[in-house]
Formats: structure tokens, sequence, C-alpha cells
């Protein structure tokens, strides 16, 4: 039975998660997330999506986005998904599915909420363990984002906190 397709909103943020196949490992050297990376870099300017905050875990990646166009959502992680499958098939000699079914999308409301978004998922190592201050961790978008390194792949994240009357 084909799943119901989904739809996004103009100009609203999304927290997209993607997880590998059976939980496996979707990155098991530096130069995957090089490549991932660079895939969401060239995907976003392709398919117009802003890119606010991003973690690249062992087993699955955690991105927070916007776009002024909701149905370019799809497709901007269509193009991730299918060139990260296949460069890690051809690298790794594997054949079928990296993914674990579609990505799962969650909307975030713009404020005070989407930076705690952007928190919440540079937090993502710190929760799990794997180190104990989310600057240590390379494959997040912390240090950039606090102005601490420049890889040129976030968009400025533009937030209005205050309340009109």
């Amino acid at each position: 039975m084909p799943k119901a397709s989904r739809t996004f909103i103009d100009f609203a943020c999304y927290h997209i998660m993607v997880r590998g196949n059976q939980q496996q490992n979707i990155f098991l050297e530096d130069p995957d997330r090089q490549k991932y990376l660079s895939l969401l870099k060239k995907s976003k300017k392709t398919h117009k999506i802003l890119l606010y905050a991003y973690c690249l875990m062992s087993n699955h990646t955690h991105i927070l986005i916007e776009a002024p166009s909701g149905k370019n959502i799809s497709k901007f992680m269509h193009w991730v998904n299918r060139g990260y499958t296949a460069y890690f098939n051809h690298k790794y000699k594997k054949t079928g599915h990296l993914w674990q079914g579609r990505f799962k999308s969650k909307p975030i409301i713009k404020g005070q909420y989407l930076i705690n978004a952007a928190t919440y998922i540079e937090n993502n190592p710190v929760r799990a363990g794997i180190v104990n201050d989310p600057e240590i961790y390379t494959w997040s978008s912390y240090r950039e984002r606090c102005l601490l390194s420049r890889k040129h792949i976030l968009d400025q994240l533009n937030v209005d906190c205050s309340f009109n009357s």
C-alpha cells in the first residue's frame, strides 16, 4: 500500500530525523560524514532550503530546516538521502536500503522554540554520552552556530522573540 504524501507548510521550520536501516551505522568514517555534509550544502542551495542546525550521529541524523516552499522539503531530503545511499553502497560494496523508511519530520514554531530545537539537536552527542560538551563534537552545527568555526553550511538563524501587543 502506498504511503500518503506529506503536506509541508511554506516558510515553516521542521526538525528532520532519518535513521539507518535496522539502526545500522550510516557513517563509518569521517569522510562519510564530510560527504553527507557536502550533499546537504549542495542540496540546500538547489532546493532553496535554509539549514539552521544539524547533528550527524553514527546511525542517524538530525537537521533543522526552513523552506520558503514546503514542497521542496521532500525533494531536498530525497536528493540528500539518495545521493548518500549511492555513495555509501558504492564505497562499502553494499546493496539495498540504507535508511529505515521515510524521514521523520516535526514542525517547529519559530521564536524561542526554534532556538531550543537547535540546542536540542546539537546536544544529541551529550545526551548519548559521547562527549561532555557539544563544543567537542565535530559533527554538529554547534561550533559554527556559536561562531567557533566556519564550515559555511548554516544559514543565519533569524528569530524574533518579541511579542507585539
